[in-house]
Formats: structure tokens, sequence, C-alpha cells
């Protein structure tokens, strides 16, 4: 397998090589060893670092991330978390969906007064509904 340096996979996995040191220190992933002062990984930690980006996109902290891999390195993904995760991505985009249909309407609405506009008025109630449920 071919043997990438550090500057190699942080230009082709778009990541510093700051952090891969962090990601390192983590144990994210493992330097298959060095040429010189320069570490070397295999070719597999951008696999790898494209799971670490993907789950960060999906909302997991870096240890949360870290506990997926057991203690060979290999991922053991709980589904259930994962379901729940995609829920409240989903809740999120529901929100987010509303808040755009908001900012649209104002943005072509030819009321005087917005506030005096129902149909922005219930735009308001549907948003206020939904981060309120979110507080609960």
């Amino acid at each position: 397998m071919k043997e990438l340096d550090i500057a190699e996979v942080a230009q082709l996995a778009n990541v510093a090589p700051s952090a891969l040191r962090f990601y390192e220190k983590k144990g994210l992933i493992y330097p298959t060893g060095r040429n010189g002062l320069r570490r070397q990984y295999s070719a597999d930690v951008l696999n790898r670092l494209a799971l670490i980006a993907l789950g960060q996109t999906a909302g997991f902290t870096l240890d949360n991330i870290a506990a997926m891999f057991d203690r060979q390195g290999r991922l053991t993904l709980e589904p259930q978390r994962l379901l729940s995760r995609a829920d409240e991505i989903d809740q999120t985009i529901r929100e987010l969906k509303k808040v755009s249909e908001g900012l649209r309407h104002v943005a072509g609405c030819t009321a005087p007064n917005h506030m005096q506009c129902p149909q922005f008025l219930k735009l308001l109630g549907r948003v206020k509904t939904a981060s309120s449920e979110g507080a609960r």
C-alpha cells in the first residue's frame, strides 16, 4: 500500500497538517512511521479523514467519532445513535425550511407593514412553534 507523507495527506484531504496532528492525538488516525521528520500515513487514512469530516458535518464531536472505533481501529457503529442523529437533522431541516419560507415571503410581500400581513403572521406562528418545540 502506498505511503503518503503528512503534506500529501493534508493536500489530498484538504485538512491542515496541524489538524492531522490533532486527530492523531485524539486517536482518530495513526501514522505508519516517519520519513525523516515527516509523518507517513497509509493511503487508507484518506477514507478515515472523509469519515471524520462526515461525522463532524452530522454534528458529532471528535470524541463521539473516536468512540465509533474499536481498539483495533475498526468502525463500530451504533445504528440507533445514527438514526437518532438523522432524526435531529431532519427536524432542523424542517425548521430551516420554515425560516426560508418566511424570508422569501418578506422579500416579496407588498404589505405596507409585515406585522399586519396575515401570511407573514401565519409564518411567524410556524417559526415560533418550531423553535418552542426545540426548547422542550
